[in-house]
């Protein structure tokens, strides 16, 4: 089915924003390549957490992953339940991704896992650490044993890890 020749995904992930679904949408545009901003939506009449003409919802794309953001006012949060995993090739693309979503107001945490200032969560995740955890035995387990001790991953690190 399309809609303005644009493709409408058979499922689309739906993400609960409070009021910032518009600023969210932008900055995942901004940041990741195969993403954009594809239509705001505003609200025909007054809801629970907003007005008539307030943005109700905006369809994005994440990395080529179709989104809707809500602004469904504070009901819910995020949490690490769900989260993007963004692949990345090298240590400047690790750190471009994540110092975008810390530097913009998120939070850092473990193994490779940000915030975004709305939330969402992010694993910023360098090839070389997936391709070692599935090739398993010993190069897995050094580079697991890696990992658990960074917040960003180091790639360096990892790549050192594998090697023994």
């Amino acid at each position: 089915m399309t809609r303005e020749g644009v493709m409408i995904a058979k499922n689309t992930i739906c993400l609960w924003y409070d009021k910032e679904a518009e600023a969210a949408a932008r900055f995942y545009a901004d940041t990741f390549p195969d993403s954009r901003v594809i239509a705001v939506h505003h609200a025909p009449g007054d809801y629970p957490s907003g007005k008539a003409g307030n943005v109700l919802t905006v369809e994005f794309t994440v990395a080529g992953i179709p989104c809707l953001g809500l602004n469904g006012g504070p009901t819910f949060q995020h949490n690490e339940a769900f989260s993007f995993q963004i692949a990345t090739d090298d240590q400047a693309e690790t750190d471009r991704y994540w110092n975008a979503i810390v530097g913009n107001g998120g939070q850092e945490s473990a193994c490779g896992w940000c915030k975004d200032r709305w939330g969402v969560s992010w694993q910023i995740t360098p090839r070389t650490l997936t391709e070692a955890i599935a090739a398993g035995g010993g190069e897995a387990k050094r580079a697991f044993d890696a990992m658990m001790t960074m917040g960003k991953i180091d790639v360096a690190a990892i790549e050192a890890a594998r090697r023994g």
